[in-house]
């Protein structure tokens, strides 16, 4: 007797001597060992749900385990382990620690296993793990994880949770989580009501779902509270909607605008029709191809840089092959606007042939950035990097020719041939070369386009083709060589464009926005801002 009570008594002082981080693990230990006399699925869902109530974040290790189909008991001393297997053998590790232990083969173990129910059972367990994480993403990432897939037993985790969480954000998901596991428990019809305006407040369309489903399954004054919350949201994302239609307009007219702004300078300029300005485009991108397989290549650590290195290339590739057109073939057929038109279209065809015969006819691989990938929320509205970097872009482009056009000689000397070019030459320009370099700097403009568009669509050699129409019809509606009439009419027919094609569809939408144009020329032949000149008003 005097024995056991000798024992007892170290017992108790040991158990005192263990700090309250040892206990714990000595009680996790305890649970994880109930695995091995676990008889069924479903004295194994009771071990995990409780080594989930312990909310230590050292069980994700064996659960997560367990999930897999990695954990393992050993059949000498029942001893449960997280295994690796390699050919016969299996590399065993604590399954607390993770420290390794001694290997063993398999016909020493026995596989724990688990089915797809079972498995949802440790998904939910983990989601709980992660609300006290000390990483805020992860705790979002769990709030959102839990609010698509409610459950009761969520509920008191979640009270927890809420009570100990002091970021704002993170705790506001968190109600938003319960109040979704409110509505699929037994909880009266009071806290239900709570919940759905908590989920209202919410207003997304993960919200809508979720009240959709309660609607149907509920009855009285909760699917009452259901009904009207969904028509709530619902009249707020048609708000939302609209605003959307509207930045996807916006981002399309940023697009037009770089592919049209330097076909207003040639036509406003020169007159010339230049059927061949897609394919400036084209060049552009696919030197934006070229400089990025070389930097994959040769200098892998450039690769964010590389839309840097090919806005100058791509600049300099197209202003030569424009340079070499105006000289080679426009500058005999001024005058003569049906000639150009098919001679420029002819070169079109050749230059889509030439890179076809380079770089073959598919599509050509060009990487985003790691600054122009991803997207951010505003509100409900869902925005991509690549797309607002190119709106930046296209707006400083326009600014810089804009200052180019204004506050330089050679700009000022483009102004006076655009008014009247036979007084221009009377006082000593030389309009051939004013129309040299026009014709190569719009094209050049055209090529930093085609950089731009390299992000945000196919790089083939039909790239221009899918532009050039819509860049004729920007021009011709914003006024002929107007810089600040292409900047109106990119934004205007694109967003008219994106507005219509929910309800007309995209061709559809393409063509009442021809049809409208023609009505407007019929009105205002010069487009919306006309330019001023003695030969203009000729």
């Amino acid at each position: 007797m005097l024995l056991l009570r000798a024992i007892g008594l170290m017992l108790l002082l040991t158990m005192a001597n263990l700090s309250p981080s040892e206990a714990a693990e000595a009680d996790l230990r305890a649970t994880i060992a109930k695995f091995a006399t676990a008889a069924n699925f479903s004295a194994i869902e009771a071990v995990v749900r409780e080594l989930a109530a312990s909310g230590d974040p050292m069980v994700e290790r064996p659960l997560s385990a367990l999930a897999d189909g990695n954990l393992y008991i050993r059949k000498a001393d029942t001893g449960v382990f997280v295994g690796k297997e390699a050919g016969d053998a299996v590399g065993l590790l604590d399954p607390l620690s993770g420290e390794k232990a001694a290997d063993a083969a398999k016909a020493d173990l026995t596989k724990i296993k688990v089915n797809n129910g079972l498995r949802r059972v440790i998904r939910d367990a983990l989601g709980t793990l992660t609300l006290r994480a000390k990483d805020p993403g992860v705790r979002l990432a769990a709030a959102a994880t839990m609010f698509k897939t409610p459950d009761a037993a969520n509920i008191e985790p979640l009270d927890a949770a809420i009570a100990a969480e002091t970021a704002p954000g993170v705790k506001a998901l968190f109600k938003q989580a319960r109040a979704a596991s409110v509505l699929v428990s037994d909880k009266p019809d009071a806290d239900k009501l709570a919940a759905i305006s908590v989920i209202a407040a919410r207003g997304d369309r993960d919200a809508v779902s979720l009240l959709t489903s309660v609607e149907a399954s509920a009855q009285g004054a909760v699917k009452e509270a259901a009904s009207a919350a969904i028509g709530a949201i619902n009249s707020t994302l048609a708000v939302w909607d609209a605003g959307q239609n509207i930045w996807y307009g916006i981002s399309l007219g940023s697009v037009l605008l770089l592919a049209a702004i330097g076909l207003a300078i040639t036509f406003g300029v020169m007159g010339v029709i230049n059927m061949a300005h897609g394919e400036m485009v084209m060049l552009g991108a696919y030197t934006t191809f070229v400089v990025q397989q070389v930097i994959r290549t040769s200098f892998p650590g450039l690769f964010d840089w590389s839309l840097v290195i090919a806005l100058p290339l791509a600049f300099l590739v197209s202003a030569l092959v424009g340079l070499a057109i105006e000289r080679g073939v426009i500058r005999f057929l001024y005058g003569r606007p049906l000639e150009t038109l098919l001679a420029t279209w002819g070169v079109s065809l050749i230059l889509q042939q030439a890179v076809r015969s380079i770089f073959g006819p598919t599509n050509q691989e060009v990487g985003n950035p790691s600054w122009m990938s991803g997207s951010f929320d505003v509100g409900q509205l869902a925005v991509t990097w690549n797309r607002l970097w190119i709106l930046a872009f296209a707006l400083t482009v326009f600014a810089v020719l804009l200052y180019v056009m204004k506050r330089t000689p050679w700009g000022l000397q483009m102004r006076a041939v655009t008014a009247n070019r036979r007084m221009a030459a009377s006082m000593g320009i030389r309009t051939p070369w004013v129309d040299a370099l026009t014709f190569a700097l719009g094209s050049g403009i055209a090529g930093i386009a085609g950089v731009a568009l390299s992000q945000i669509d196919n790089v083939s050699p039909n790239l221009g083709r899918g532009y050039i129409i819509d860049s004729f019809m920007v021009v011709v509606f914003g006024g002929v060589g107007n810089l600040w009439g292409t900047l109106v009419g990119a934004f205007s027919l694109g967003i008219v464009n994106k507005v219509l094609e929910p309800y007309a569809g995209a061709v559809l939408g393409k063509i009442v926005v021809l049809v409208l144009i023609i009505l407007f020329i019929q009105k205002r032949p010069r487009g919306l801002f006309a330019l001023k000149g003695r030969a203009v008003e000729a």
